[in-house]
């Protein structure tokens, strides 16, 4: 009995150490993400949003299908292709398409925050499917970490949510499935081989798709402007392939539930891109979301949850 107690006792600074560093990795991740609805909107200014979404989905599985092909990373088991399908649905059709769509008529900083909301849907969905056992306490603090977003945002919205607003629920429902299935997908694949099979996977998809978009779109692209092309840019290469690199890695150490509340910061990071990129307001009411909302995520930090 001794010496099983002493044997256990290295596996919580061990444990301790882990979700530190998946929760330092989503921070990354987040980081990068931030800047996918600014950069969006940016690209959909003068692109077709269906363009947009796929143009991204193909870019970026070319770079990933370089990187498998470089790294020699061995296929995906079968028990992993309805997870990797998950993803790809979506992670890389879903949640880009409802956005581009989304961002044609919304300001990036009031649909930014919607995506606060991301953190809770992601632990519900974990929960859900027997991932995860969060505590009440962890449950408490991601309600009202996302009821705190959701107030911001119908404030931003006088009170009421816009048409759009439902297309960016639905996008970030889409993310949490995505985010949950590939977070647990990633302890036994490794992120960067998740969302680079995934993306191999909708590859073949998004360019028929593509291929059969009006002709006109394409005759048009050499009118488009750099701002475009570079929002167009980012979002296939950081938002649809390096991000979740960082991300997928991160919900792999610390768990999906944990380290997904790291993900309330990122819709005061996306103001803060809004009001760089696009010139979009960042007002002083703002920055109080922003602090309370971290606060709630330093304290589910310390949450209990079960995996």
């Amino acid at each position: 009995m001794t010496q099983t107690l002493a044997s256990s006792l290295p596996a919580a600074p061990a444990d301790s150490r882990r979700e530190s560093r998946g929760m330092l990795l989503g921070l990354a991740g987040v980081a990068l993400f931030s800047l996918t609805l600014p950069m969006t909107r940016m690209a959909v200014a003068e692109l077709d949003p269906l363009f947009v979404a796929l143009a991204r989905a193909v870019g970026a599985a070319v770079i990933a299908g370089a990187w498998l092909r470089w790294s020699r990373a061995p296929l995906p088991p079968r028990a992993a292709l309805l997870p990797l399908a998950m993803v790809a649905l979506g992670c890389i059709l879903g949640f880009p398409l409802l956005t581009s769509i989304a961002m044609q008529s919304l300001p990036a900083s009031h649909g930014a925050v919607l995506v606060g909301a991301l953190p809770l849907c992601t632990a519900l969905y974990s929960a859900l499917r027997g991932h995860e056992r969060p505590s009440r306490g962890f449950w408490a603090l991601a309600l009202l970490g996302s009821s705190l977003v959701v107030a911001f945002a119908l404030d931003q919205g006088g009170g009421h949510f816009a048409p759009a607003d439902f297309l960016m629920f639905a996008a970030v429902l889409s993310a949490a499935v995505g985010y949950a299935e590939g977070g647990r997908l990633a302890r036994s694949m490794g992120g960067q081989e998740t969302i680079s099979w995934a993306l191999v996977l909708a590859a073949l998809p998004s360019a028929l798709l593509l291929a059969v978009l009006d002709p006109g779109q394409f005759g048009r692209l050499g009118a488009v402007g750099p701002r475009a092309w570079l929002g167009l840019g980012y979002t296939t290469v950081f938002s649809t392939i390096v991000g979740f690199f960082f991300w997928y890695r991160g919900l792999a150490l610390g768990g999906v539930a944990r380290v997904g509340q790291v993900q309330l910061v990122q819709p005061f990071l996306s103001l803060g891109g809004a009001w760089v990129l696009l010139g979009e307001p960042l007002t002083v009411a703002n920055c109080g979301f922003a602090l309370a909302v971290i606060a709630v995520v330093a304290l589910g930090r310390r949450m209990q949850v079960r995996r």
